[in-house]
């Protein structure tokens, strides 16, 4: 039986790389929850974002479109008041709300089209706020007060705080938005809206840096599991990405790890794998509220007319080829899980669905489901028709932007003026990666062959044609989408 008008759960992490569950080959990590969920979901085996930073990726996401094109290409860049995001389109019946990171805005203030707003953090406003709304606080700040903690103040961010102030699980914006969006659903069904259905995003910060919080003793750092680029200068990578390994791997560190009270010694092997192991022991802290969350859904008799949707804003390097954070086009940083549960089209298996998909796709994909028209300009196409099994994603292209401004300081005017460099990238249906940019060594991988990304076949004679192949569908790409960036000649 098809629901014409579902509730819809979208949750979104912040930093989460792909092989952080078992749905993608990690089989040592407590994600239990996030691995009870795709066992029961579509899972779709390659899913980019359009830009591996946080602001321009989750612009995508709410819009449909690329960064180049909602003008959000960097942090602290608002959306458009002019450009319609997910909110604002939903069909006039839904009740919609927000719950954690927005960063398109105010984070504090409501907005957008949705009718319920709980906010988290409010170190954004002095770019976007009006003076008359600087004294609004969001309502994590009080509901630490109520457990014994002095909130950080609107100039201090979050991650530099969380460092240092030795929170607990329930203490942290996780634990919180755990809380407020379980009771939000538990309540729906006997509050005055219970008669329309309801689009709930709850946007995680963790496990976004700092690599530090309640659960850092949860792993051994000398157990985990590292792969082969583990701390591996790229040596015929990028000359961006070179610097920047040698700048982490130099002693360099995560500045908001080190403003938290979070330095590790990137130095040191040791250093790294306690790095790595705290980093993904915040991805279980998240996966446990994920548990609360699903647990309302289910308690509460709406599980049957919800879908899912789970998916994080980019990945995390964690020390992959040497780097941490992500502001790069490895596959760590831009490849992340996507996990989609449709009641009435999933059975109590896994569905794998190969091929790939860019975020783009998934704002169109839930309007349509939602029984909404997606706007004629977006880029996005929804993917409803992949999940009723009428279509796959086996001939799709992939393209991811790096829009070269940089919000980072990476221990030197060398490297911050090369971050500010632009990218253009294509992933081809046959799993090879271009990367092309005007002012450094591009790259040209083979994904099927080798998955890390450790051999740049560039420049052998062997691939121009396939480089000139891919650098064509690129510029194809760029005027069906109003990308005016230069391309390289190749």
């Amino acid at each position: 039986m098809t629901i014409t008008q579902p509730n819809i759960l979208f949750i979104l992490t912040d930093q989460q790389r792909r092989d952080s569950m078992a749905a993608y080959g990690n089989k040592w990590i407590d994600a239990r929850y996030m691995d009870a969920l795709a066992a029961r979901s579509f899972v779709f085996e390659n899913c980019y974002c359009t830009q591996p930073v946080c602001t321009p990726s989750r612009g995508s996401l709410m819009t449909g479109l690329y960064p180049h094109a909602t003008g959000v290409v960097s942090n602290k860049i608002p959306l458009p008041a002019n450009t319609a995001s997910l909110g604002e389109l939903m069909p006039e019946r839904y009740h919609n709300a927000h719950m954690g990171k927005w960063h398109l805005g105010d984070d504090v203030i409501g907005q957008r089209g949705y009718d319920t707003w709980v906010a988290i953090e409010d170190f954004h406003r002095p770019n976007y706020t009006k003076k008359e709304y600087r004294n609004v606080e969001p309502a994590y700040n009080n509901w630490l007060r109520d457990h014994g903690v002095e909130p950080p103040s609107w100039t201090t961010s979050y991650e530099a705080w969380a460092g240092g102030a030795d929170l607990t699980e329930e203490q942290t914006q996780a634990g919180y938005l755990g809380q407020v969006a379980s009771e939000f659903i538990r309540d729906y069904p006997n509050g005055p809206y219970a008669k329309d259905p309801w689009l709930l995003h709850v946007n995680f910060f963790e496990p976004h840096p700092p690599y530090t919080g309640p659960l850092n003793y949860l792993y051994a750092h000398d157990a985990i599991e590292v792969g082969p680029a583990f701390m591996q200068r790229p040596e015929t990578g990028s000359l961006v990405n070179r610097r920047r390994a040698d700048f982490y791997l130099g002693g360099g560190n995560n500045p908001l790890g080190l403003a938290g009270g979070d330095a590790h010694d990137t130095t040191t092997e040791a250093g790294w794998r306690r790095l790595r192991a705290q980093y993904f022991a915040n991805v279980t802290l998240v996966d446990r509220q994920l548990g609360r969350i699903l647990a309302a859904l289910e308690e509460s008799g709406q599980a049957e007319n919800t879908i899912i949707v789970f998916s994080s804003d980019h990945g995390e390097m964690a020390g992959d080829h040497g780097m941490c954070e992500k502001r790069t086009l490895y596959e760590e940083a831009t490849r992340v899980p996507l996990v989609i549960h449709v009641p009435w089209l999933n059975n109590k298996n896994t569905t794998r669905v190969t091929g790939s998909i860019s975020h783009v796709d998934i704002m169109p994909t839930l309007l349509e489901f939602a029984g909404a028209t997606s706007p004629e300009n977006i880029h996005g196409t929804s993917r409803a028709d992949v999940l009723r099994g009428e279509s796959d994603l086996s001939r799709n292209d992939v393209f991811i932007e790096w829009n070269g401004i940089g919000d980072r300081d990476l221990g030197s005017q060398a490297i911050n003026r090369m971050v500010a460099v632009p990218w253009r990238s294509v992933i081809s249906p046959d799993r090879y990666k271009l990367n092309l940019s005007p002012g450094d060594q591009c790259e040209l991988y083979d994904l099927g062959n080798d998955p890390y990304e450790q051999h740049n076949l560039f420049d052998e004679p062997g691939h121009r044609d396939r480089v000139r192949d891919m650098a064509a569908r690129l510029r194809m790409w760029q005027a069906e989408t109003g990308d005016e960036m230069m391309l390289p000649s190749v």
